[in-house]
Protein backbone atom coordinates (compact mmCIF):
# COMPACT_ATOMS: atom_id res chain seq x y z
CA UNK A 1 0.00 0.00 0.00
CA UNK A 2 1.24 3.38 -1.05
CA UNK A 3 1.47 5.98 2.01
CA UNK A 4 -0.83 8.68 2.27
CA UNK A 5 0.24 11.50 0.51
CA UNK A 6 1.14 14.89 2.44
CA UNK A 7 -0.11 18.31 1.22
CA UNK A 8 2.29 19.38 -1.21
CA UNK A 9 1.79 23.43 -0.47
CA UNK A 10 2.82 22.97 3.18
CA UNK A 11 5.04 26.17 4.38
CA UNK A 12 8.50 24.31 5.18
CA UNK A 13 9.41 23.69 1.16
CA UNK A 14 12.85 24.08 0.77
CA UNK A 15 15.23 26.57 2.69
CA UNK A 16 16.75 29.06 0.76
CA UNK A 17 20.05 28.28 2.17
CA UNK A 18 19.68 24.85 1.07
CA UNK A 19 19.26 24.80 -2.04
CA UNK A 20 22.36 23.55 -4.24
CA UNK A 21 23.77 20.31 -4.62
CA UNK A 22 26.92 18.27 -5.12
CA UNK A 23 29.37 16.46 -8.06
CA UNK A 24 32.27 14.82 -6.92
CA UNK A 25 32.33 16.18 -3.34
CA UNK A 26 32.27 20.14 -4.81
CA UNK A 27 29.51 22.26 -3.53
CA UNK A 28 27.18 23.85 -6.18
CA UNK A 29 24.69 26.50 -5.23
CA UNK A 30 21.12 26.48 -7.18
CA UNK A 31 19.10 30.04 -7.85
CA UNK A 32 15.56 29.49 -6.65
CA UNK A 33 13.62 27.99 -9.72
CA UNK A 34 10.97 29.87 -11.69
CA UNK A 35 7.15 29.88 -10.58
CA UNK A 36 5.40 27.03 -12.94
CA UNK A 37 6.10 23.50 -13.21
CA UNK A 38 9.20 22.18 -14.09
CA UNK A 39 9.19 18.09 -16.35
CA UNK A 40 12.32 17.16 -15.23
CA UNK A 41 13.59 13.79 -17.23
CA UNK A 42 15.88 11.84 -14.39
CA UNK A 43 18.26 9.01 -15.37
CA UNK A 44 16.90 5.48 -16.72
CA UNK A 45 19.43 3.61 -14.21
CA UNK A 46 22.78 4.73 -14.68
CA UNK A 47 22.14 8.24 -12.02
CA UNK A 48 25.53 10.08 -13.99
CA UNK A 49 23.10 10.76 -16.99
CA UNK A 50 21.50 13.53 -15.00
CA UNK A 51 21.85 16.84 -16.46
CA UNK A 52 23.62 19.64 -14.92
CA UNK A 53 19.86 21.74 -15.70
CA UNK A 54 18.33 18.95 -14.30
CA UNK A 55 20.50 19.49 -11.18
CA UNK A 56 20.25 22.66 -10.72
CA UNK A 57 16.10 22.49 -11.29
CA UNK A 58 15.39 19.99 -8.93
CA UNK A 59 17.74 21.46 -5.61
CA UNK A 60 15.82 25.46 -6.75
CA UNK A 61 12.42 24.15 -6.57
CA UNK A 62 9.96 24.07 -3.60
CA UNK A 63 8.64 20.85 -4.11
CA UNK A 64 9.53 17.44 -6.04
CA UNK A 65 6.33 15.67 -7.44
CA UNK A 66 7.53 11.92 -7.96
CA UNK A 67 5.80 8.59 -8.81
CA UNK A 68 7.90 6.83 -5.74
CA UNK A 69 9.50 8.91 -3.32
CA UNK A 70 11.82 5.81 -2.47
CA UNK A 71 13.17 6.16 -6.18
CA UNK A 72 13.50 9.72 -5.94
CA UNK A 73 15.07 10.28 -2.83
CA UNK A 74 18.18 7.90 -4.65
CA UNK A 75 18.53 10.99 -6.87
CA UNK A 76 18.48 13.10 -4.43
CA UNK A 77 21.14 11.68 -2.03
CA UNK A 78 23.27 10.79 -4.42
CA UNK A 79 24.13 14.40 -5.85
CA UNK A 80 22.81 15.95 -2.19
CA UNK A 81 20.09 17.73 -3.15
CA UNK A 82 17.61 18.79 0.30
CA UNK A 83 14.43 18.73 -1.12
CA UNK A 84 10.98 17.66 -0.27
CA UNK A 85 9.50 15.16 -1.83
CA UNK A 86 5.96 14.50 -2.45
CA UNK A 87 4.31 11.78 -3.94
CA UNK A 88 2.38 11.98 -7.17
CA UNK A 89 0.84 8.34 -9.36
CA UNK A 90 -1.73 7.38 -10.85
CA UNK A 91 -3.32 6.30 -7.41
CA UNK A 92 -3.29 9.81 -5.61
CA UNK A 93 -3.20 11.77 -8.57
CA UNK A 94 -7.10 13.18 -8.54
CA UNK A 95 -6.10 14.70 -4.45
CA UNK A 96 -2.48 15.81 -5.14
CA UNK A 97 -3.56 17.77 -8.64
CA UNK A 98 -5.29 20.58 -6.64
CA UNK A 99 -2.58 20.78 -3.75
CA UNK A 100 -0.23 21.16 -6.69
CA UNK A 101 -2.36 24.10 -8.77
CA UNK A 102 -2.68 25.75 -5.76
CA UNK A 103 1.66 25.86 -4.98
CA UNK A 104 1.55 26.99 -8.69
CA UNK A 105 -1.05 29.82 -7.75
CA UNK A 106 0.76 30.96 -4.41
CA UNK A 107 4.09 31.59 -7.22
CA UNK A 108 5.26 28.23 -6.40
CA UNK A 109 7.91 25.94 -8.34
CA UNK A 110 7.28 22.16 -8.43
CA UNK A 111 9.39 19.54 -10.37
CA UNK A 112 7.77 16.86 -11.72
CA UNK A 113 10.03 13.79 -12.34
CA UNK A 114 8.53 9.77 -13.13
CA UNK A 115 10.81 6.87 -11.60
CA UNK A 116 12.78 6.84 -14.64
CA UNK A 117 13.46 8.67 -18.30
CA UNK A 118 11.43 11.41 -19.11
CA UNK A 119 7.75 12.73 -17.47
CA UNK A 120 4.90 11.65 -18.94
CA UNK A 121 6.53 8.91 -21.62
CA UNK A 122 4.15 5.83 -20.25
CA UNK A 123 3.99 7.60 -16.60
CA UNK A 124 1.59 9.68 -15.06
CA UNK A 125 1.62 13.65 -15.48
CA UNK A 126 -0.94 14.32 -18.51
CA UNK A 127 -3.51 15.52 -16.85
CA UNK A 128 -1.50 17.47 -14.56
CA UNK A 129 0.27 19.26 -17.13
CA UNK A 130 -3.22 19.92 -18.93
CA UNK A 131 -4.50 21.54 -16.10
CA UNK A 132 -1.60 23.89 -15.06
CA UNK A 133 -1.49 25.50 -18.64
CA UNK A 134 -5.46 25.84 -18.21
CA UNK A 135 -4.92 27.97 -14.86
CA UNK A 136 -2.29 29.78 -16.76
CA UNK A 137 0.94 28.36 -15.06
CA UNK A 138 4.14 28.42 -17.04
CA UNK A 139 5.60 24.82 -17.66
CA UNK A 140 9.16 24.16 -18.47
CA UNK A 141 10.32 20.85 -20.13
CA UNK A 142 13.79 19.85 -19.13
CA UNK A 143 14.81 17.00 -21.69
CA UNK A 144 17.54 14.33 -20.61
CA UNK A 145 17.40 10.62 -20.69
CA UNK A 146 14.54 8.40 -22.61
CA UNK A 147 14.65 4.41 -23.12
CA UNK A 148 12.73 4.86 -26.10
CA UNK A 149 15.84 7.21 -27.39
CA UNK A 150 18.16 4.52 -26.12
CA UNK A 151 16.88 1.81 -27.93
CA UNK A 152 16.80 3.45 -31.09
CA UNK A 153 19.93 4.77 -31.39
CA UNK A 154 21.72 1.54 -30.54
CA UNK A 155 19.16 -1.19 -32.65
CA UNK A 156 20.79 -0.14 -35.85
CA UNK A 157 17.49 0.15 -37.48
CA UNK A 158 16.31 2.87 -39.66
CA UNK A 159 15.30 6.00 -36.89
CA UNK A 160 14.02 8.59 -39.67
CA UNK A 161 10.34 7.38 -38.74
CA UNK A 162 9.37 6.22 -35.82
CA UNK A 163 6.16 4.72 -34.13
CA UNK A 164 6.03 4.87 -30.52
CA UNK A 165 3.81 1.91 -28.74
CA UNK A 166 4.21 2.13 -24.84
CA UNK A 167 3.20 -0.99 -22.96
CA UNK A 168 1.31 -3.85 -25.22
CA UNK A 169 -1.88 -5.38 -23.78
CA UNK A 170 -1.26 -7.97 -21.05
CA UNK A 171 -3.95 -10.19 -22.80
CA UNK A 172 -2.44 -12.63 -25.33
CA UNK A 173 -5.77 -11.90 -27.45
CA UNK A 174 -5.74 -7.97 -27.93
CA UNK A 175 -1.94 -8.41 -27.97
CA UNK A 176 -2.14 -10.31 -31.35
CA UNK A 177 -4.78 -8.36 -32.28
CA UNK A 178 -2.97 -4.93 -31.63
CA UNK A 179 0.50 -6.52 -32.88
CA UNK A 180 -1.78 -7.04 -36.39
CA UNK A 181 -1.92 -3.35 -36.69
CA UNK A 182 0.90 -2.42 -35.87
CA UNK A 183 2.34 -4.32 -38.81
CA UNK A 184 0.97 -2.38 -41.09
CA UNK A 185 2.47 0.54 -39.85
CA UNK A 186 5.88 2.23 -42.28
CA UNK A 187 8.06 3.10 -39.50
CA UNK A 188 10.12 1.62 -37.00
CA UNK A 189 8.23 0.45 -34.05
CA UNK A 190 9.50 0.92 -30.03
CA UNK A 191 7.72 -0.98 -27.48
CA UNK A 192 8.25 -1.24 -23.89
CA UNK A 193 7.59 -4.78 -21.96
CA UNK A 194 7.88 -6.32 -19.06
CA UNK A 195 10.38 -9.76 -17.97
CA UNK A 196 7.43 -11.85 -17.30
CA UNK A 197 5.84 -11.32 -20.96
CA UNK A 198 8.85 -10.51 -22.82
CA UNK A 199 9.30 -13.94 -24.53
CA UNK A 200 5.23 -14.60 -25.29
CA UNK A 201 5.54 -11.50 -27.06
CA UNK A 202 8.42 -12.48 -29.13
CA UNK A 203 6.60 -15.74 -29.51
CA UNK A 204 3.61 -13.64 -31.61
CA UNK A 205 5.89 -10.83 -33.03
CA UNK A 206 7.37 -13.54 -34.69
CA UNK A 207 4.45 -14.87 -35.96
CA UNK A 208 2.88 -11.86 -37.22
CA UNK A 209 6.26 -9.88 -38.31
CA UNK A 210 8.81 -12.56 -38.18
CA UNK A 211 11.23 -12.18 -41.02
CA UNK A 212 11.32 -8.32 -39.66
CA UNK A 213 15.15 -7.47 -38.41
CA UNK A 214 14.82 -6.39 -34.31
CA UNK A 215 16.16 -5.69 -31.00
CA UNK A 216 15.70 -6.66 -27.61
CA UNK A 217 17.53 -3.62 -25.35
CA UNK A 218 17.50 -5.24 -21.73
CA UNK A 219 18.21 -2.80 -18.53
CA UNK A 220 19.68 0.03 -20.89
CA UNK A 221 22.49 2.12 -19.15
CA UNK A 222 22.47 -0.33 -16.27
CA UNK A 223 25.57 -2.13 -14.51
CA UNK A 224 23.78 -5.71 -16.87
CA UNK A 225 23.03 -3.59 -20.28
CA UNK A 226 22.33 -5.88 -23.38
CA UNK A 227 21.56 -5.56 -26.94
CA UNK A 228 20.24 -8.35 -28.75
CA UNK A 229 19.78 -7.81 -32.28
CA UNK A 230 18.57 -10.15 -34.82
CA UNK A 231 15.14 -11.23 -37.04
CA UNK A 232 12.28 -11.64 -34.73
CA UNK A 233 11.90 -15.60 -35.80
CA UNK A 234 15.55 -16.04 -34.56
CA UNK A 235 14.70 -13.96 -31.22
CA UNK A 236 11.79 -15.57 -30.64
CA UNK A 237 13.42 -19.24 -31.78
CA UNK A 238 16.03 -18.19 -28.62
CA UNK A 239 13.54 -16.29 -25.83
CA UNK A 240 13.80 -19.61 -23.98
CA UNK A 241 17.94 -18.41 -23.10
CA UNK A 242 16.46 -14.53 -22.41
CA UNK A 243 17.48 -12.91 -19.28
CA UNK A 244 13.96 -12.11 -18.22
CA UNK A 245 14.77 -9.84 -15.18
CA UNK A 246 14.93 -6.14 -16.18
CA UNK A 247 13.27 -3.59 -18.14
CA UNK A 248 12.78 -3.86 -22.01
CA UNK A 249 12.41 -1.68 -24.79
CA UNK A 250 11.99 -3.51 -28.33
CA UNK A 251 12.59 -2.60 -31.15
CA UNK A 252 11.03 -3.65 -34.59
CA UNK A 253 12.49 -2.98 -38.29
CA UNK A 254 9.68 -1.36 -40.77
CA UNK A 255 8.05 -3.11 -43.07
CA UNK A 256 10.17 -3.91 -46.42
CA UNK A 257 9.94 -1.44 -48.71
CA UNK A 258 9.42 -3.78 -51.52
CA UNK A 259 6.50 -5.66 -49.26
CA UNK A 260 4.45 -7.42 -51.99
CA UNK A 261 0.37 -7.19 -51.47
CA UNK A 262 -0.83 -10.63 -52.02
CA UNK A 263 -2.99 -11.34 -55.53
CA UNK A 264 -6.66 -13.22 -54.48
CA UNK A 265 -5.24 -15.94 -55.52
CA UNK A 266 -2.30 -16.45 -53.06
CA UNK A 267 -4.43 -14.51 -50.08
CA UNK A 268 -7.35 -17.39 -50.80
CA UNK A 269 -4.53 -20.44 -50.52
CA UNK A 270 -3.18 -18.30 -47.46
CA UNK A 271 -6.09 -18.12 -46.18
CA UNK A 272 -7.75 -21.90 -46.28
CA UNK A 273 -3.82 -23.04 -45.03
CA UNK A 274 -4.48 -20.41 -41.77
CA UNK A 275 -8.30 -21.67 -41.31
CA UNK A 276 -7.12 -24.93 -41.71
CA UNK A 277 -5.00 -24.81 -38.32
CA UNK A 278 -6.69 -21.53 -36.46
CA UNK A 279 -9.69 -19.72 -35.71
CA UNK A 280 -11.06 -17.45 -38.26
CA UNK A 281 -9.64 -14.41 -35.99
CA UNK A 282 -6.74 -15.88 -35.69
CA UNK A 283 -6.25 -16.69 -39.43
CA UNK A 284 -7.78 -13.03 -40.23
CA UNK A 285 -4.59 -11.64 -38.17
CA UNK A 286 -2.10 -13.75 -39.84
CA UNK A 287 -3.20 -13.09 -43.47
CA UNK A 288 -3.55 -9.52 -42.92
CA UNK A 289 0.37 -9.47 -41.84
CA UNK A 290 1.30 -11.27 -44.50
CA UNK A 291 -0.85 -9.97 -47.42
CA UNK A 292 -0.54 -6.67 -47.27
CA UNK A 293 -4.44 -6.16 -47.81
CA UNK A 294 -6.79 -4.18 -45.63
CA UNK A 295 -8.06 -6.41 -42.93
CA UNK A 296 -11.92 -5.76 -43.73
CA UNK A 297 -11.34 -6.94 -47.26
CA UNK A 298 -9.69 -10.11 -45.55
CA UNK A 299 -12.16 -10.80 -42.78
CA UNK A 300 -15.09 -10.80 -45.29
CA UNK A 301 -13.28 -13.58 -47.79
CA UNK A 302 -12.13 -15.36 -44.62
CA UNK A 303 -15.79 -15.94 -43.60
CA UNK A 304 -16.60 -16.73 -47.21
CA UNK A 305 -14.10 -19.63 -47.25
CA UNK A 306 -14.67 -21.02 -44.15
CA UNK A 307 -18.22 -21.33 -44.63
CA UNK A 308 -17.02 -24.06 -47.94
CA UNK A 309 -13.95 -25.72 -45.52
CA UNK A 310 -16.58 -26.15 -42.27
CA UNK A 311 -20.50 -25.46 -43.52
CA UNK A 312 -22.29 -22.88 -41.55
CA UNK A 313 -22.01 -19.26 -40.92
CA UNK A 314 -18.19 -19.41 -41.36
CA UNK A 315 -17.97 -18.09 -37.41
CA UNK A 316 -16.01 -19.71 -34.45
Amino acid sequence: MRAKPAPINTPEATDPASRGFSIDAHRLTAPKAAPGLHLVATPIGNLGDITLRALQTLAGVDVIACEDTRITRRLTERYDISAQLKQYHEHNAEAARPKILEALAAGGSVALVSDAGTPLISDPGFKLVREVCAAGHAVYALPGPSSVLAALSVAALPTDRFFFEGFLPSKSAARKSRLTELARIDATLVMFDSGNRVQDTLAELAEIMGTREAAICRELTKLHEEISRATLNELARDADALETRGEFVLVIAPPAADAEVLTSDALDDLLREQLAAHSVKDAVAHAVALSGRPRREVYARALELAKDLRGGDGED
